[in-house]
């Protein structure tokens, strides 16, 4: 993977920087930053990590996640340097008022497939596996020896975008990475059972209430959808949060003539609606019909009103769009 000249020297130049990432982080948003973080702070940069929610008591294994403040400070407010990482828009970050009062230089470091024109510097590459992995190289274009908690965080962060290994964004070069990082400290069976099986009872309690909400739907006999939900009801009673459904819109892609999985999470105005795929439908340009975006098999976007009704602007959508059209 080839680092932008313009990136490195960023980075060489600064001397101060906030890193911060999408609200409602996940394993590649969290590890990303963290390693970074790492990587900066051994330059001898001044280096603050934001993210405006808490990170999820399952990524508490990360070396380095209590770095992350959420809540910007006088002294961040005061740096001159801004770095998104796994967004490509201040907004997702809810960060758009402070880069409008206090206008920092802001870098884009991001490989979702939809697009936005924020930032002054923008290295975006759809076609990596993970932000985790863009990092890595910028880290050995860098010069910067890896340190065994920077490999957990990098591993952590391409293990989370590509389904430890399993989806179709896994090449040679992610497992080369993958591998690399293993050889720098990262171990692939504790970083898998901090990921997989330790779930709480209560997020458990969760995914059950859940999957039972579940609908399967049939579009011109090719596509079928799979629709599930939490409400905030289902929240209160079960003693869990938004951050627990991490990787739920996944469970119903495994169902074996299911092409899209969306899964609606209940917002204050509306509904939070995430989409998998597999096969040939790409579930950005769906996203990115109803303002969102994301990844070709991995997108979402927010749709305000009744429940209903934004299932059926979902399934309109997909009706008038054919499996070909999305290829």
């Amino acid at each position: 993977m080839r680092v932008p000249e313009d990136i490195v020297s960023f980075l060489r130049k600064e001397d101060d920087f906030l890193i911060a990432t999408h609200i409602n982080p996940e394993g590649d948003a969290l590890g990303s930053s963290i390693a970074l973080s790492m990587a900066l702070e051994l330059m001898g940069k001044r280096v603050i990590l934001y993210d405006r929610d808490p990170v999820p008591y399952f990524y508490r294994f990360l070396p380095g996640h209590e770095r992350f403040s959420n809540s910007i400070t006088p002294e961040a407010s005061r740096i001159s340097n801004l770095i998104l990482l796994d967004c490509n828009d201040p907004e997702r970050a809810e960060l758009s008022d402070f880069v409008r009062e206090y206008r920092p230089f802001t870098v884009i470091i991001d490989h979702h497939e939809t697009r936005r024109d924020s930032g002054d510097l923008r290295w975006i590459v759809p076609s990596a596996a993970a932000t985790g992995q863009m990092i890595y190289h910028l880290i050995k274009e860098m010069g910067i020896g890896l340190t065994e908690e920077m490999a957990t965080n990098l591993y952590t962060a391409i293990a989370i975008d590509t389904g430890t290994f399993r989806y179709s964004n896994t090449d040679s070069s992610v497992l080369l990475d993958a591998s690399e990082l293993v050889n720098a400290g990262a171990d692939p069976s504790s970083i898998a059972t901090a990921l997989y099986d330790t779930w709480s009872r209560e997020r458990f309690e969760l995914l059950v209430h859940t999957l039972n909400t579940m609908e399967i739907r049939k579009v011109e006999d090719k596509v079928w959808v799979a629709i599930t939900v939490v409400t905030r009801e289902m929240f209160q009673r079960t003693g869990t949060g938004a951050a627990d459904t991490e990787n739920f819109a996944n469970f119903p892609r495994m169902i074996d003539n299911v092409l899209v999985s969306a899964f609606f999470r209940e917002i204050e105005d509306g509904w939070k609606v995430s989409l998998r795929a597999k096969g040939g439908i790409n579930v950005a340009k769906i996203a990115e019909a109803f303002g969102g975006g994301g990844h070709r098999n991995a997108a979402g976007y927010r749709i305000k009103g009744d429940l209903d009704k934004a299932k059926e602007a979902l399934m309109s959508l997909i009706t008038q769009k054919s499996v070909t059209h999305y290829s």
